[in-house]
């Protein structure tokens, strides 16, 4: 296919002279403060960063991120782009299914609220569109649309901004798991002992930092990013690197869809800054810092949820929880997941190895198996949190399901790495019980 060629700065830079690297691009320097004073970053051509095969002449000794490169930026690309800018929208894709596709659409988003709900299966059914319409669904049953006054198109074209900017080319951080933490969301919401006690602001929040919270994640972790000196690490001083790019970029696509635009000011930066919130307490990194209050909170039963803070709180954990739910769900589902993440992070190992890096911990296709990555995670990370979870619903029907599941699909795994290897699976590398391994990238 015919490529443009656009200059752009921001790159990787590597000692071997003339070697081929895969480099993530960044939108340069393109951010944007609005009246609010909360940094955003301007949307530029789709997607924000990307996974690009470039041709570097490299100077020995420099990972220069200021280094004009030129960015491959497909005709195809090139040509949507320009279509939105001449303003010509594209038609939905949902307009173009069967009927009796749309039928099973609908006859599945009357069960959303069921925790063996398949996004995969959803996904197909409305070709590719399962985060914006999953949203559209949500934001109409919980009467958000009407309490905030939205306008469905700037709705629409905020959804499609995020659904967008989310790479589909990654195996597991793509809008497909956006939708599905979402839908986990949604489920954690409607928890009887967190439900009646739920504002509209506390519902919107919720969701959106749900829908948003991975969005134009480049497939790889933050120590590839820290260690290859790219820009956002730079930006972000190696703290929290791509949550707060994720944040960051969902301001930028508030303020340019409008959908805020007719709020007061003040509750305009409110929302901004709850959602930031939100979306820095996926950061892997923080699970012991988040778990320790959470568990605080719980033997000390001075959880008031008529507190907003306390409610603030409980959401963070409750996307905590969202985020990494995979392991909780019925086994084929799980399994798929769980095959994606590995297949993300066998990627950016591979990618490690071809620019002559260290391999990350969980990242090496030829040590580090599917069985024994999971068995760690679900071992220091996932029931850590959903055992306090459990605890705080008083033991609800969801939790327990939950918990079944967890403790299944774990000896499932178990079972998988015997077969392989005819023993018992220890504790992978970089996967401490404090949480400070490499997790989810």
């Amino acid at each position: 296919m015919s490529c443009l060629m656009v200059e752009r700065c921001g790159a990787i830079s590597f000692e071997s002279p003339d070697q081929n690297a895969i480099c993530v691009r960044m939108l340069g320097d393109g951010r944007l403060r609005g009246q609010t004073g909360v940094l955003s970053e301007r949307r530029g051509s789709y997607p924000f960063i990307d996974l690009r095969l470039l041709n570097t002449t490299v100077h020995s000794g420099e990972i220069g991120t200021k280094k004009k490169v030129k960015r491959l930026l497909s005709f195809q690309r090139y040509f949507h782009a320009s279509r939105l800018l001449r303003g010509i929208t594209p038609q939905t894709s949902l307009h173009l299914l069967d009927e009796d596709y749309l039928g099973q659409a609908v006859h599945m988003l009357s069960k959303v609220g069921t925790w063996n709900f398949d996004i995969f299966l959803f996904d197909r059914l409305t070709n590719g569109n399962s985060l914006v319409t999953l949203l559209c669904h949500l934001f109409n049953v919980y009467g958000l649309i009407h309490h905030f006054q939205l306008d469905m198109v700037k709705l629409h074209r905020f959804l499609g901004m995020v659904q967008e900017d989310y790479h589909s080319q990654n195996p597991y951080h793509n809008a497909v798991h956006a939708a599905d933490v979402t839908q986990a969301m949604h489920c954690y919401l409607k928890e009887p002992k967190l439900a009646q006690y739920l504002t509209p602001l506390d519902i919107f929040l919720g969701l959106m930092a749900a829908a948003a919270h991975d969005v134009d994640h480049p497939g790889v972790n933050q120590p590839f990013l820290i260690k290859t000196k790219h820009h956002l690490a730079s930006l972000y001083q190696n703290t929290s690197v791509l949550e707060s790019h994720h944040w960051r970029s969902t301001v930028g696509m508030l303020r340019e869809s409008g959908l805020l635009s007719h709020l007061p000011a003040d509750m305009t930066q409110d929302i901004e800054q709850q959602l930031g919130s939100l979306i820095l307490a996926t950061d892997i990194s923080r699970q012991n810092e988040f778990l320790s209050r959470f568990k605080s909170h719980l033997d000390s039963d001075d959880v008031n949820l008529e507190d907003a803070d306390h409610r603030h709180f409980v959401l963070q954990i409750a996307l905590k929880c969202a985020d990494i739910c995979n392991p909780c769900r019925d086994w084929e589902l799980s399994r798929q997941w769980s095959e994606r993440v590995c297949e993300e992070f066998y990627r950016q190992g591979d990618l490690e190895r071809r620019c002559e890096l260290e391999i990350s911990p969980l990242c090496n296709q030829q040590s580090d198996t599917v069985p024994v990555i999971q068995i760690g995670f679900i071992t220091y990370i996932v029931e850590p949190l959903f055992e306090e979870w459990a605890r705080f619903t008083d033991g609800s029907l969801l939790a327990e399901s939950m918990m079944g599941h967890l403790q299944k699909n774990k000896e499932h795994w178990r079972h998988k790495q015997q077969d392989l290897t005819g023993d018992r699976p220890g504790q992978p590398p970089g996967m401490e019980p404090e949480g400070r391994g490499t997790g989810v990238p």
